[in-house]
């Protein structure tokens, strides 16, 4: 049996863990122990699932709990997928939120069409400034 929480406080080791153990820790610094530490610390969202003491699954937001969240990250291990925890993670993550809050994510590219099929609307415009990038003007 799956439980959720957002009372666990998660370790840097447990966060990598499970990043590893889906496809989102290709796309995370996971060798930068510093980098992982300051997105554990710095989030004002996480949702959990575990399996007993196994982590399976977090959701990782940054957020004003007003107007806007930023789903930053959301993993879950490839073993547990497909049983709906991604989704009850997203679902806990909007409940804990404020009534007029929106959830915004940038997709992985294996998770491009996932989203619509559970609600989210596709919107084309999205701007990224890489942190070894500089602005012009």
């Amino acid at each position: 049996m799956i439980t959720y929480t957002t009372l666990h406080p998660l370790t840097s080791a447990e966060f990598i863990d499970v990043l590893s153990r889906s496809t989102l820790g290709e796309r995370r610094p996971i060798d930068d122990a510093e980098a992982i530490a300051g997105m554990v610390a710095n989030a004002d969202l996480t949702v959990t699932a575990w399996d007993g003491d196994l982590l399976v699954g977090v959701a990782r937001s940054v957020t004003d709990f007003t107007y806007c969240c930023y789903l930053s990250d959301l993993a879950v291990d490839v073993a547990y997928q497909r049983q709906g925890i991604g989704v009850e993670l997203m679902a806990r993550t909007q409940d804990e939120l404020g009534p007029h809050c929106k959830i915004i994510l940038l997709a992985a590219p294996a998770a491009a069409n996932y989203y619509s099929h559970v609600g989210f609307e596709h919107y084309p415009r999205c701007w990224v400034l890489d942190r070894d990038k500089r602005l012009l003007g």
